[in-house]
């Protein structure tokens, strides 16, 4: 028997497919697919948290540039141009010693990106039937899963 993939709620081997407390072999599944499911709350809100991040993570550089250009602006008036250049200089230093800080912020939106944005469900014909194995918001579980059973029946495929 070979494991093609296993996590908590599911488990794909050369014989069976377990999900969900449905156990398919793999013998019996004649044809595999997937559909996109109706989108849930947990999708939208990621959605929505992506784009609240977005939104966070550009505001400071638009910021900045606003108040860069306000302050070349009034040293033009001024003719103070020292000053202006040693509150560029420094806010350029602050940046720089800030950035290590958007790991985080960024690896959350990575991972957002990831998980994907809609629901995939994962269908075989078992008997003449049609079952649903998987259903789930997580694109990246979804395509190892998928690509699993895909490999299991296959490989039954040339050993009938």
């Amino acid at each position: 028997m070979t494991l093609y993939y296993r996590d908590d709620t599911v488990q794909v081997t050369s014989e069976s497919i377990r999900a969900g407390g449905q156990a398919v072999r793999i013998a019996d599944v004649t044809y595999v697919w997937h559909a996109r499911g109706a989108t849930t709350l947990a999708v939208r809100g990621r959605v929505l948290g992506r784009g609240v991040l977005v939104l966070l993570l550009s505001l400071p550089p638009l910021v900045a540039l606003v108040c860069v250009i306000s302050l070349a602006w009034s040293a033009q008036d001024r003719g103070n141009w020292k000053l202006a250049l040693v509150i560029v200089a420094g806010c350029a230093v602050g940046a720089l010693a800030l950035t290590p800080f958007l790991e985080l912020p960024l690896s959350w939106l990575d991972r957002s990106y990831e998980r994907g944005n809609r629901v995939h469900e994962l269908w075989v014909q078992h008997h003449g039937q049609e079952v649903m194995l998987v259903r789930t918001p997580d694109a990246l579980r979804f395509g190892q899963i998928y690509r699993a059973v895909q490999r299991a029946v296959e490989h039954q495929g040339e050993h009938r």
